[in-house]
């Protein structure tokens, strides 16, 4: 019997440092809230960001015959390159390349869905002991991405009383030598902001000067409300490099599909062959997203109808009119008008209220009174706000808003 004096000497088996700073903000603030909905009214969830959960958004057929097509062709079951097929890296490219932002098969690298991307942006960008700079609020995977890779997280604040625009002097007295990159999010979960052409100037002006690479949420690109318009930031500037992050999951309704992509914008080889070849590197740890739906991505998204898209955006702005419409007359409440995506923000006066003294309070007293869940905005780390996801049937939203306006005028001073 052979003894190794190096070995343990006895059962230990910790978890890893990544694993123990590895926390979603969301799960830590909602797991502990232990109200219980009321059992006399049906629950009613306006917190999960997935437009599948009422049924009422269907993805169009030509997207179900696309997969099927690949899945019966037994053709798109193994493994694919973990960059992605070359024909769908094509797609993606044919699909959103524009003469001010151009896009080869190259410059797209095919993810596991767009969390994946970000995922792999801030990976690659971003060693132990940087900062990277995030907006508050902001989606709040962005923060456990960059807990979890040992990045110091560093809030640049949006600003409510202008439409959530960033406030870019704040921002810019954040960097330093140690500012890997960042993150940019357009139109924005959770506050519903689309920016304007000028602030996204501004804000590329700032990243020049301070010679910042940008990692460019856009997963909600084209869900943009009447009088806005979405700019691409990559568009809008031929010196600072950009890694731009989308996917199928809000437009074409299939968040489960996991499909994502990244968009490598470098025209000056700032981000020269090391930081591709990296990302490379990165997609190799997961070997590739899901092959039958990136065989599909070629019909997906040059043979859908257009008139989808406009349904889907007619659908969801009128859901945005009908929450502001209603919860802008709620006293107590104050709400931020949502532009694009499917979300609004709501500010809670608290002083106007006896017994509720913080989001956190209100999300779990109108849970336990009412049945209705939506998120504090503390875990967007935006404390008196609520965050609502306003892709229910519009039944449904008018239900929940009378609840709450029930509720409110209960708490009201």
């Amino acid at each position: 019997m052979s003894s190794n004096t190096n070995a343990r000497q006895s059962w230990k088996v910790p978890a890893s440092i990544i694993s123990k700073r590895t926390s979603n903000p969301i799960r830590a603030i909602v797991d502990h809230i232990k109200v219980k909905p009321n059992v006399n009214k049906s629950m009613i969830s306006l917190a999960l960001g997935d437009p599948t959960l009422f049924g009422n958004f269907k993805i169009h057929q030509t997207c179900t015959d696309a997969v099927s097509k690949q899945l019966h062709s037994y053709k798109s079951n193994g493994y694919p390159p973990s960059t992605g097929y070359i024909h769908a890296r094509q797609a993606v490219a044919d699909k959103f390349t524009l003469p001010e932002a151009p896009l080869v098969a190259q410059d797209v690298i095919i993810t596991s869905g767009c969390s994946g991307a970000l995922d792999m942006c801030i990976g690659v960008l971003c060693n132990e002991g940087d900062n990277i700079l995030l907006p508050r609020p902001g989606f709040s995977l962005y923060q456990t991405l960059a807990d979890s890779k040992g990045v110091e997280v560093r809030y640049y604040d949006l600003l409510p009383e202008n439409n959530w625009e960033m406030d870019l002097k704040q921002l810019e007295s954040l960097i330093d030598e140690r500012t890997a990159t960042v993150v940019m999010n357009n139109p924005s979960n959770p506050c519903g902001s689309v920016f304007r052409k000028q602030h996204l100037l501004d804000f590329l002006a700032v990243c020049e000067r301070n010679h910042l690479p940008v990692i460019a949420d856009e997963i909600y690109c084209d869900l943009v409300f009447s009088g806005n318009e979405f700019f691409p930031l990559a568009s809008l500037t031929t010196t600072v490099p950009v890694l731009a992050v989308g996917g199928l999951a809000k437009k074409y309704l299939v968040p489960g599909w996991r499909v994502g992509w990244i968009f490598i914008h470098d025209r000056n080889n700032i981000f020269n062959a090391e930081v591709r070849e990296g990302l490379n590197s990165l997609s190799q740890l997961i070997l590739g997203s899901n092959s039958l739906i990136q065989a599909a991505l070629p019909d997906i998204l040059h043979k859908t109808d257009p008139a989808f898209y406009d349904e889907t955006r007619i659908q969801l702005e009128a859901n945005a009119k009908l929450s502001t419409d209603i919860l802008s007359k709620v006293p107590g409440l104050k709400v931020i008008v949502p532009q694009g995506a499917m979300y609004v923000m709501i500010s809670i006066n608290v002083a106007e209220f006896k017994d509720i003294e913080n989001d956190i309070v209100f999300t779990e007293k109108l849970l336990g009174e009412e049945s209705v869940m939506c998120l504090p905005g503390s875990v967007f780390q935006c404390p008196n706000f609520i965050r609502i996801v306003f892709t229910s049937p519009p039944e449904v939203l008018q239900d929940a808003y009378t609840r709450m306006a029930e509720f409110c005028a209960r708490h009201h001073v």
